[in-house]
Formats: structure tokens, sequence, C-alpha cells
């Protein structure tokens, strides 16, 4: 896949991402949306070490790390009542 493609999916799973967490929808859609950010990050991973920028790269790997937390918290364990 061309770079350029790349860039445009981290940036379109990006949108799609915040855009079902900040709806609050439900938790499980919340979760999904963390699934979306964490493909948004390693998209940006990949394109960072492709183009060599050592800031976005490292970004993307600590988000990559809170939005797989946000997936356990939100999809793998039960809601406290």
């Amino acid at each position: 896949m061309p770079l350029e493609a790349l860039n445009w999916l981290a940036s379109l799973t990006c949108i799609v991402a915040s855009v079902l967490v900040a709806s609050n929808i439900s938790r499980r859609w919340s979760g999904i949306g963390f699934i979306i950010f964490s493909v948004s990050s390693a998209t940006w991973i990949a394109t960072s070490m492709m183009e060599d920028e050592n800031p976005l790269l490292v970004q993307n790997i600590i988000l990559l790390a809170v939005n797989l937390w946000g997936v356990y918290r939100y999809l793998v364990i039960k809601a406290k009542d």
C-alpha cells in the first residue's frame, strides 16, 4: 500500500474512532472506538517508521498502549455496577 494511502487510513480511522468514543453511545461502541484507535495508532507507527519520524513513532507507540488499555477496560472486563 502506498505511503499516502496509509497516511489517509491512519487519519480517517482516528476520526471515526474519535466520534465513536466521544459519542458515548454505549460501553460496547466505545470499546469498538478503541479498537479503531488501535488500528490508527498501528498505522501511524508503520508510516512513521517508513518516514523516519521518531516523535510520531514514540507518540503512537504510547497511544497504542493506551488504546489497548481502553479495549481491555471497555470490552474485556465487566463494568462495575
